[in-house]
This record gives structure tokens, sequence and C-alpha cells, in this order.
């Protein structure tokens, strides 16, 4: 998909993408603007790479984007876009139409939905200045109804709300243990669930 080094904002081409998800039918999304310079948009492909659609643009209003960052799909087909710039999750269906807003998230980089609909979403830089009173750290709740259940908090959190990065990327395992791939400490961490 794209054209290798060729940036743009056309149908064969991205600003950078930065999630990639593909859904039980073989259909291809791609989450295209890392950051405020990106496209803000969500592109659909077929199996193939034939290109099928486009939403999204730069904004905060539903359906808009300021960093869609992360991509993650339920078990009744709806994709989630981690909309990191704007500290939310938006919900679709899988044409683009808008579902839902969440807000309690927190600002993620990362998520994950696995096969009971368990949502974990890594938030790597809530701070004072990035999404003030939230804290860095990996949130757990239902893909179902957005119920947050669980934070583990930064391991490398400072006082001060500074440091390096908590988990920027998550992925869970068929045991429950959670993964997080740290930016800041360039590590994997693995979270074992000790109840």
């Amino acid at each position: 998909l794209g054209k290798k080094g060729v940036a743009g904002a056309g149908k064969d081409t991205f600003t950078k993408p930065s999630d990639v998800l593909v859904a039980p039918n073989g259909d291809i999304f791609v989450a295209d603007g890392h950051d405020s310079t990106g496209n803000n948009r969500i592109v659909k492909f077929s199996s193939d790479g034939t290109y099928i659609k486009e939403w999204g643009s730069t904004g905060s209003e539903n359906g808009e984007f300021r960093d869609p960052h992360a991509l993650a799909m339920d078990s009744q087909g709806r994709l989630f876009v981690g909309d990191r710039g704007n500290s939310r999750i938006q919900l679709f269906d899988q044409d683009g139409n808008h579902l839902s807003t969440w807000t309690q998230f927190g600002r993620p980089s990362g998520l994950f939905i696995d096969k009971n609909d368990n949502l974990y979403s890594a938030d790597s830089e809530s701070n004072a200045s990035r999404n003030t009173g939230w804290a860095r750290g990996i949130r757990i709740g239902s893909a179902k109804d957005g119920f947050v259940v669980s934070f583990i908090p930064d391991p490398e959190l400072d006082q001060d709300n500074s440091g390096t990065s908590a988990a920027e990327g998550i992925a869970v395992d068929a045991a429950g243990n959670i993964y997080g791939a740290e930016v800041g400490p360039r590590a994997i961490t693995k979270y074992v669930d000790q109840r």
C-alpha cells in the first residue's frame, strides 16, 4: 500500500501512517496521521489493496482527528480509533459512520481488544501540558460499554509527571499477560495479573 518514499494525501499515498488493522474479512484500515502535520484520516482498502474509501480531517469534532494513532476492532466489527491528539477513542462502523466517542481511556497511543472484548488503552503522553489531570499508563475496560475497570500506572513516572514515555504499543496474550512497548526506555514490559 502507498508509494515507498512518497508522502501525500491521495488514494495511494500516506503522510506518517501510524497503525494498520486487518479486519476479519480481510479489509485493511490505515490510520494516516502520526501528528498534527499528518493527514488525520482513516483509509480503507480491500484485501487486495484496492482503495475503498477514507474519512476524517484535522479537527476535534466527531469524525475528525488530531493524530489517529491506534486502531482496534471489537467482536461486533466496530473500529476503534485512538485519536491521541484529542485525548479520546472514536468508534466507527466499517463504512466510517461515527458511532460514539469515549474520553475515559486517556490519551491513547496504543489499543488492543481481546477475544472477550476487553479494551486495553496505552496512554504514553498524558501530563500537565497534554491532557491535564490524567496520568500516563494502561487503562483496561470494556469495549462493550466503555467502563474502565483497572489502571496500570507508568512505571517510569517522575513526581512532576515527566520522565520517559509509558507504553505506546500494547498487546495481550491468551493468558491475559499485558505487554507494553515503551518508547522512552526502549523496552517491552510484561504485566502479569496477580489477582
